[in-house]
């Protein structure tokens, strides 16, 4: 595995193969994907930490979709990468569909993990209050905001059975400095809804049965608003809630690998 630095932005290069980009969501990193990675075992793993997360915390100037975006597209030009399939978890899957309508020739398929095309205004007005809350508090707000988003998007379930799960839930969030956590949290307030109608690829949207952020019937008329997709799968898992990846990791596995084995 290659770590490389691209414009202060950190990218795990791992295998060799077909390339996979994966694009993590709000608090998360490129470990998000570490469950899967054994289902990309005959793939090239590409895996970006955002400007402004994880160990791009170091990325200067405001974030947006757009420069999540075009993060990625140079990263893919960086790393030679002329076509790839795109894995993206929560806000991470409003980067890839804007990637998707910007750059067709660049995507090859598009999984999902807590998909949404964009925040309702409610969730909006919370993230921008959540940003404050983190800009002004700093670390004592994250433990805050930590606590309270594992109660809210980490499923009954889960919090239940699996502590290893919770655990890297609340790392991942408590990690993030609170100056760094407010812009991604304003990036993704202001996130507008790619042109989804326009993407002609296979796509895969996978949530879960408790996820309050992508609910089930929110992401069943997402899956409609891809009309030219040469494929669509839409998968509740139970028991689960926003982190699918790391709450169902088994479940998360077998259908991205089955989703890929497709395109070959």
């Amino acid at each position: 595995m290659s770590l490389h630095l691209i414009e202060r932005v950190a990218v795990e290069d791992d295998g060799e193969g077909d390339a996979v980009v994966c694009v993590h969501g709000l608090g998360g990193s490129s470990n998000t994907f570490a469950p899967l990675m054994g289902a990309l075992a005959r793939h090239r793993v590409i895996r970006i930490d955002l400007p402004g997360s994880a160990r791009s915390q170091g990325a200067e100037g405001s974030l947006s979709i757009d420069r999540f975006v075009q993060t990625v597209r140079r990263v893919c030009q960086h790393l030679g990468v002329a076509r790839a399939h795109f894995v993206g978890h929560s806000l991470g899957t409003i980067v890839c569909q804007h990637l998707s309508v910007a750059e067709p020739g660049l995507v090859r398929s598009l999984a999902l993990f807590g998909p949404l095309l964009a925040p309702p205004e409610a969730a909006r007005t919370a993230l921008r209050g959540r940003a404050a809350k983190a800009r002004s508090e700093g670390m004592a707000a994250m433990q805050d905001i930590t606590a309270a988003l594992v109660q809210a998007s980490v499923s009954a379930d889960t919090r239940q059975r699996l502590p290893v799960a919770v655990a890297f839930v609340r790392e991942s969030l408590m990690r993030q400095k609170g100056e760094n956590y407010a812009r991604s949290c304003e990036a993704l307030a202001d996130a507008q809804m790619a042109d989804v109608h326009l993407i002609d690829v296979p796509v895969l949207l996978v949530t879960g049965d408790e996820d309050a952020v992508a609910p089930p019937q929110a992401v069943r008329t997402m899956g409609e608003r891809f009309g030219k997709a040469k494929s669509i799968r839409t998968v509740v898992l139970p028991r689960c809630g926003h982190w699918t990846p790391i709450e169902r990791p088994e479940e998360c596995a077998r259908e991205l690998r089955e989703f890929l084995t497709a395109q070959r």
